[in-house]
Order: C-alpha cells, then structure tokens, then sequence
C-alpha cells in the first residue's frame, strides 16, 4: 500500500521540505511530487538548483518543484521558505565531513536549526512539522540490551558511549518536544527515527551510512568487527515520512523507522548471497575486539566508533507498523540494491 492509497488527503497541500539536496531529502521529494502534493525544498545555495532537478526528473514530474535558500544556522528566509507551506518534512541535519572538534560544531546548527523552522511554521500557519531524528536518541547512553527500545526511550548523552553525532540528535528532538510543550502551539509535530539508512541512490550523493556497505565491498576492513546497526531502506523512510504528514493518530507522536538489527557479520553474509558477483573483497573473519582498538590508535574514524564494540541495541518499529500500516521491505532487498548502487557509482 503506498502513501497515497494510505491518505485520502495526499496532494491537497504544499509541503516544504528541508536540506533538498540530501540523501534522505531526495527520496521524501520524489514521494510527495508522484503522491500529487506540491513541494518546496530548502537548499543552502541556490546554484544546486538545476542538480538537483536533473538527478529527481527521472524519477518525478519536477517542473513544479520550488525551491527556497535557507540555512539551519541563520535566521534569514525560512519565513519566505515556510510562507504558504502547510506542513513541512524537516530532514536536513548537519552531518560533518570530519570528526568534529568540539559538540557544538554539531549540536549548535541541529539544535537551533530545528527551533528556527518550528518558530517559522507557528508564524506561517503551518499545520504538521514531522521531524527526522534518530535511533541516534533513542537508544544509546546506557550500552546495549535484549529488551527492543521504543518510542518510550530517550538517549543519555553520556561521552562514554555516544559521538557527538548521538549527542546532536538527542538534542534537536529534545528541544523540539520542549519547544512544543513550553509554546503551546497549533503546530502539530511529529519525530521520525530512523535506523542507519541504506538503500540505492538517486544520484551522486550517498547516505553517510552507505559506507558500512562500501567498505565491506571494496576491500578497506580486513575484518568484521562487533559493530551492529539498526537499519532502514531509504524508500521505505520516505514513505513513511509522507504517511506522517496527515494520520490523524500521528498527531505529536513519536515513532521508530528501522528494521531489524544486523550485525556486520550478517551484513557481509546478505552480500555474499544475495551479491555475489561484488562480494570478492568481502571480509569473512570476525576481528577480535583487541585489534580493533589497537586499529583506532591510527584511524581516527575507528576511534570515534569504539563504543559500537559489542552493543546489541534492537528497536521496535511496531508503533509505525500500528498506526500507518507501513510494511518496510526485507533487509536482504535493501542491502542488495545498495551494493548495486554503490558499484553503478564507483
């Protein structure tokens, strides 16, 4: 059952739809633009304009899309962006090229950048503002467990096992809740939290948690380490995303998007069967925890990760399963097309 069959209401409305040129951003476009809704989309520079229709036109109808400059750290257009707009899909999140230095270099835009676009939508009108967040704030802080977490949990932003990516995220959702609560606003919201997101792309640009596949097919890990993640197709978040604009039951409801946890060792096993022509380089050794650690004084990248060694962190999506009817695909489906993607782009 797709978004619209699911909503009666679909493309009755403009939605705006923030950070145009992200991976997750580019599938909940293409969504709406095919459900009939009429679309705005945000982007920091307006010269990526023309890139970003000429990667969605093969997907979508896109001669309608609008598009409005605005960025998460400054104040400047999102009333102009918002104005019109009766719902909005906030999905971009600053994401560092680098580990950063400090938390602010994360926390500060996600946080504020969240606050800005819910003070435009309570001065525009808008109706629902649905949130991307994450497992991120859901389930870390307090190591791994068997018991799935749910929409009940919250993230303890404790150093010893976040990033400041983790970090970042609990953050932004807890100050949209708090946003919410302190305002009382006719501004409905919604918190959407994705597991790491794979899945095949609609042009050059790659969901950051693609690489946990890409390093798997070309050869950069001698080995698997005990790292697990909770995952989630691209297009099955974009779907779920555009159910949340109009379910009535969704109204200031958090919900978990992810399928089920997968182990690198399951990952690199789904690869090795369901892609076998692109799994050659494919590591099949487990890497004891000791050498990882060791690795980590050298990589700076393994060394942020560290505290991933070992945690089983399951997620319930029953909630979304419940309310939205959303039946997101088999992982094997997702971790398949991803390879092939990756390869078309390498």
């Amino acid at each position: 059952m797709t978004a619209r069959e699911n909503d009666p209401n679909a493309g009755q409305g403009t939605v705006l739809v923030t950070g145009g040129s992200g991976y997750v951003a580019s599938f909940c476009i293409v969504e709406l633009l095919n459900a009939g809704w009429r679309v705005r989309t945000t982007v920091r520079d307006g010269a990526k304009t023309s890139r970003i229709k000429s990667e969605l036109c093969r997907f979508a109808d896109v001669d309608g899309l609008e598009f409005a400059v605005a960025d998460l750290d400054a104040e400047d257009g999102w009333d102009e962006a918002v104005a019109g707009c009766d719902y909005i899909l906030h999905v971009a999140s600053p994401l560092p090229a680098a580990i950063p230095k400090n938390d602010d270099e994360l926390t500060r835009p996600a946080r504020e950048g969240t606050l800005r676009i819910l003070r435009a939508a309570a001065r525009q009108g808008t109706r629902r503002v649905v949130i991307t967040s994450s497992c991120a704030a859901r389930c870390y802080g307090t190591g791994g467990r068997r018991e799935p977490f749910t929409e009940d949990d919250w993230s303890v932003p404790d150093p010893a096992d976040t990033s400041a990516y983790e970090r970042s995220k609990i953050a932004a959702e807890r100050a949209a809740w708090e946003w919410q609560a302190e305002q009382k606003s006719d501004v409905e919201l919604v918190t959407i939290c994705p597991g790491a997101v794979l899945g095949p792309s609609m042009g050059a640009h790659q969901s950051a948690s693609t690489q946990i596949v890409g390093k798997l097919i070309d050869g950069s890990l001698p080995g698997l380490p005990r790292m697990s993640f909770p995952i989630v197709d691209v297009r099955d978040l974009a779907d779920l995303h555009v159910r949340a604009l109009t379910t009535q039951a969704a109204a200031d409801q958090r919900y978990i998007a992810s399928g089920p946890v997968l182990w690198m060792a399951d990952i690199a096993e789904t690869i090795r069967r369901e892609s076998p022509s692109s799994a050659k380089r494919v590591p099949r050794r487990n890497l004891p925890d000791w050498l990882v650690r060791l690795s980590a004084l050298f990589d700076p990248v393994t060394r942020s990760r560290l505290f991933e060694l070992g945690k089983y962190r399951p997620v319930s999506s029953a909630k979304a399963l419940r309310d939205f009817g959303w039946e997101p695909r088999p992982p094997a489906t997702t971790i398949r097309d991803t390879v092939a993607s990756l390869e078309r782009s390498s």
